[in-house]
This record gives C-alpha cells, sequence and structure tokens, in this order.
C-alpha cells in the first residue's frame, strides 16, 4: 500500500494537471470571443472563470510545482486511434470546452477527500460553462451568414409591391446586388404567405442571400429561413433565440440608445435603427435622423441596418453616419427597373468602401 505522502503527491499532480487544463481551455475560448466573435459578454465571462479558477494561494502553487513530472507523465505519449489531428473550429471550441468541464468534474470530485479545494466553486464552474459554450458555439455559427449583411438590404413589402411578383421583384433585386431579402407581408394570412416565403427561401439560398423573415417566427421556422427580425412590440429576443435553432440571426429594431443596447444584450445579431428620413412606406414611423444613429453606433457593436427613406441620393451619407448596411422598400420596389434600382444603390455604397 502506498505511503500517505506518496498519495498526497499523487493528488497533488492530479490537481496540477487539471488546474493546467482548464486554465488552457479557457483560455482558448476566452481568445474565440474577444478576438474573433467580438464578443464582451463572453469574453468577460470567460475571463473572470479563469482568473477565478487558477487564482490560488502561492503555498499551494509552490506544493503543485514541487509535484510536477512532466517527465515521468505516461500519458504524454499515448495516442488514441482516430484522434483528430485537423478539425473544423466548432468542433475545436467544443472539444476545449468538454476538456475544461471534465477538468472541473474531477477537481470537484477531489475536493471530497481534499481541504486544499473548494467542490462547489468547481461545480457552479462547470454549470456556468455549460451555459456559455452553448452561447459561444451558437454565436460562432451564425458568423457567416453576419459577414452578408453589409450592403442592400430589400425589404419585400408585399403591400408596397401593389400586385407586382414578390418572387420576381427579390429576383430582379438580387440580380442588381442586394445582400439580404427580407419577406414583410401583413396583407394576407400565413397560409398564403407559407409557398411564397418558401419560393423565395429556395431562390435566396441558390443566389447565397440571406432570407429574413419578418415577425413571423412560426414561419422562419417553416421555411428554414435564415433569420428572424423582431419589432419593440413582438415576440421577446431571448424567448426568439430560445426557439430558433442555433445558427439562425435575429434582427430586431429600434429607435433609440437604449432599445439598441437592450436588444444587443439579449443577444440580437443586428439592429435596424430608423426612420432615418421621412418615408411614404411608413408616415408614422419616428425620425431618428444620422445624428440618432451615429449615437447608436457609438453605443453598440453589432452591425446597423439603417431604413427608412433611404435612396440612391443619400445611402452614402447613411453608411458615413455608422450603419453596415441600408434597408429599402420604396427605392427599389417602387422604381420601374427593380433591378437597375437596387445596382445604383450598391453602386454607391460600393463607392464608400473603395
Amino acid at each position: 500500500m502506498a505511503s500517505s505522502e506518496a498519495i498526497t503527491r499523487q493528488t497533488l499532480r492530479i490537481i496540477d494537471a487539471n488546474l493546467n487544463r482548464i486554465g488552457e481551455g479557457l483560455r482558448f475560448l476566452e481568445d474565440i470571443a474577444r478576438l474573433l466573435l467580438n464578443d464582451a459578454s463572453l469574453t468577460q465571462q470567460l475571463k473572470t472563470m479563469r482568473h477565478e479558477l487558477i487564482r490560488g494561494d502561492w503555498s499551494l502553487h509552490w506544493q503543485l510545482l514541487q509535484s510536477r513530472d512532466s517527465e515521468g507523465d505516461v500519458g504524454i505519449n499515448i495516442e488514441v486511434y482516430g484522434e483528430e489531428k485537423q478539425r473544423e473550429l466548432p468542433i475545436t471550441i467544443v472539444a476545449n470546452a468538454r476538456r475544461v468541464q471534465e477538468s472541473l468534474r474531477v477537481l470537484e470530485e477531489l475536493a471530497k477527500i481534499s481541504d486544499k479545494l473548494d467542490s462547489e466553486k468547481f461545480k457552479q464552474a462547470r454549470f456556468n460553462l455549460y451555459r456559455v459554450e452553448q452561447a459561444l458555439l451558437s454565436k460562432l455559427l451564425r458568423q457567416d451568414k453576419i459577414k452578408l449583411l453589409p450592403g442592400l438590404y430589400v425589404i419585400i413589402d408585399t403591400q408596397a409591391l401593389k400586385g407586382r411578383s414578390p418572387i420576381k421583384a427579390a429576383n430582379q433585386a438580387i440580380g442588381g446586388g442586394a445582400k439580404t431579402i427580407q419577406l414583410h407581408d401583413k396583407l394576407q394570412s400565413k397560409k398564403e404567405i407559407l409557398p411564397m416565403a418558401q419560393e423565395l427561401r429556395n431562390l435566396c439560398a441558390k443566389h447565397n442571400v440571406l432570407f429574413i423573415v419578418n415577425d413571423y417566427l412560426d414561419l422562419a421556422l417553416a421555411t428554414d429561413a435564415d433569420g428572424l427580425h423582431l419589432g419593440q412590440n413582438d415576440l421577446p429576443i431571448k424567448v426568439a433565440r430560445k426557439l430558433l435553432p442555433m445558427d439562425k440571426i435575429i434582427g430586431c429594431s429600434t429607435t433609440t440608445v437604449d432599445q439598441a443596447i437592450t436588444a444587443e444584450a439579449e443577444g440580437a445579431d443586428y439592429i435596424a435603427v430608423g426612420s432615418i428620413y421621412p418615408t411614404t412606406s411608413k408616415e408614422t414611423a419616428k425620425i431618428v435622423g444620422l445624428e440618432g444613429l451615429r449615437q447608436i453606433r457609438q453605443a453598440v457593436t453589432s452591425p446597423l441596418i439603417a431604413i427608412g427613406g433611404i435612396n440612391k441620393d443619400n445611402a452614402a451619407e447613411v453608411m458615413a453616419a455608422g450603419a453596415d448596411s441600408v434597408a429599402v422598400i420604396s427605392a427599389v420596389l417602387q422604381a420601374e427597373d427593380i433591378e437597375e434600382a437596387s445596382r445604383e444603390i450598391v453602386g454607391r455604397l460600393e463607392q464608400i468602401n473603395q
């Protein structure tokens, strides 16, 4: 039977190895949140977790260093058949989160036989990481869609079309360079909207253009839309996020800085700001103006979609005020040539980036 001294040393080696795994895994996840996703909240959560778990008194740290035997570790040269040398980033994130969670569980169990560790601290950290892992992976899976947002965002408003085909209008807008198509229909029943929405979804998928459904979560789910756009009086963002698949984006309409900050905090992937100018599409809309857009740009980091009265003549100044994309209805849908009208706005936007 091993001596109590040997048991103590081996226990310290286990503690040391698992604390190292926790620090390494959390640092990787923190860098993804900070440098890839630019997410301040997730970065802070992971950084705080890492510091609270790794930080300890010097006497324990000294004992752990004394017990370390890297050269004598029999696990260094053990390889598992089929273990991946290269893998996609989402899988790597899951692997590092699992690595940390497993180490936390080991330390949680060791804490039951050692007064050097706090079992409850490791247990709470493990459950917190389950939530953070989900949020991190969810945001990463939406990055490819978010990257498509900048540019021209065309809202296919069936009322504004005045009997013209929504499918033809969307196809022409895409031909003119639209990056996002949003379906907005308050006239027909959902049963009537569904086949049209499915056609629009197929059209957008064919051209690698985002398809967003306005207001209706069930239609977004039924058509496998890329995302859902919500107003201030629609389904709360937090509720929609739970019901939508992880890779679907959510946008939110705002008119104030406070609304924009709240939308971002609740998980909106992009924020619509408007009305920037008076608009015939919604005559009762509150006018935010360019100054309001600038203020919101300073308050949030999410992509901003400016909307309301935007056309080829003012699109450049809207982008200069902080918008990442411009959303239009009348400027495109009421033009005689929808494709050309779209192309003209896209041309103005491209001039800004040159």
